[in-house]
């Protein structure tokens, strides 16, 4: 007599996320590949651009910011729209400049702040393949309408997976003897052994940190889910552009200069950090100012500052006095990709992505060898 199976939930939930890990595993592998190079991105093209060198003088000087800007117009004979400041007097300034006002980017040039010499990175093989790589995670290289939800259909089904992988990680039997199987790789056992400990051990491990990639991520791929997520919110995701502000042109005020509108945001910022300045524009006749407090627990979080050209402070942003749920709505994006702690969260993430692209191929071979053991 036939010995009953009984259907259980656990073996629902098996059956869920084998075939959902089959259906999505070549789209999963590139996504999370793509994803592994990402998380080094910035680091990689800097290695490989060009470099300018700066020498601080033996004299501190005061460095007029007008003057620069005057002289990379005059070289470039382009619209300079911004310059960042660094936080190192070791460190080049970083100028946006626009060859027509119409451009939406323009292009980044170097400049020596002390010699005035001046250098426009050229784009090189590592910007080109890292360019490739960000239309690969975002859209695998199709056409945008098609590839964007074709990337967000396979993150939703790799956060079912992430979640019902935690489920079958739980032994049957909750004692902790069973437990300590899941917490490590048995390398002395079989390739299978092994393979199965890499697929069921290594995806425990980064869980977590895929849940919260797939989180965030979904905001790129679905817009009705990024307006949905910061209505929970309770403020925009990535945060929200101003409206233009309203200046009423002062004939018997004069306008301030660069250099007066950075030390009117020195004074009200007043620690050390790198600071990024927007200029004035015919539409919007504000100085928009990001400053990145150099002791900050994030690189990226940034306090703002708007003041008009007549030297006026028309709103004063700090990150650490704004409610919590602002603070996550606009940290979403290094959230998703690991800067939000610089170096350390990158190094987590990078790691997290790898084990990430691996569970398509050990996951694969799980099944290839369970099916080999039935036909036996």
């Amino acid at each position: 007599m036939a010995k009953k199976i009984n259907y259980s939930l656990r073996n629902f939930i098996n059956d869920i996320h084998l075939w959902l890990g089959l259906a999505s595993g070549i789209i999963l592998f590139l996504v999370c590949l793509s994803g592994t190079v990402l998380a080094f991105e910035h680091e990689i093209k800097d290695f490989f651009s060009d470099k300018i060198t700066v020498e601080q003088p033996s004299k501190e000087i005061d460095i007029d910011i007008d003057k620069l800007v005057t002289s990379l117009k005059t070289s470039e004979k382009g619209f300079v729209t911004g310059v960042t400041i660094p936080s190192k007097n070791n460190q080049p300034y970083e100028f946006q400049v626009k060859k027509d006002i119409k451009e939406r980017r323009g292009s980044i040039f170097l400049m020596n702040p002390y010699t005035q010499e001046i250098v426009k990175p050229k784009t090189t093989a590592a910007d080109n393949f890292m360019l490739t790589m960000f239309k690969l995670h975002r859209w695998l290289l199709l056409d945008l309408k098609v590839g964007r939800p074709i990337v967000g259909v396979a993150t939703i089904i790799f956060l079912i997976l992430a979640i019902s992988g935690i489920i079958l990680w739980f032994p049957k039997k909750l004692k902790w003897k069973n437990f300590k199987h899941g917490l490590k790789i048995k390398t002395n056992a079989n390739w299978k052994r092994i393979n199965h400990d890499l697929h069921n051990t290594l995806g425990f491990y980064a869980c977590i940190f895929i849940v919260i990639m797939g989180l965030t991520g979904l905001a790129w791929s679905f817009d009705s889910y990024r307006e949905g997520m910061g209505k929970i919110l309770g403020s925009p995701l990535f945060g929200k552009r101003d409206a233009p502000f309203e200046i009423v042109k002062k004939d018997s005020i004069s306008k301030i200069s660069l250099n007066e509108a950075i030390k009117i945001t020195n004074e009200e910022l007043n620690y050390n950090g790198k600071l990024s300045v927007t200029f004035p524009t015919a539409k919007n006749a504000v100085y928009q100012f990001r400053k990145y407090n150099s002791k900050s627990w994030s690189p990226e979080t940034a306090d703002k500052l708007t003041v008009d050209i007549y030297g006026n402070m028309l709103k004063k942003e700090i990150f650490s006095k704004k409610p919590l749920n602002e603070q996550i709505a606009t940290l979403v994006k290094p959230l998703h990709t690991g800067s939000i702690f610089g170096t350390f969260s990158k190094t987590i993430y990078f790691l997290a992505c790898l084990i990430a692209t691996s569970l398509p191929i050990t996951g694969t071979i799980i099944w290839l060898n369970k099916l080999k053991k039935k036909k036996v």
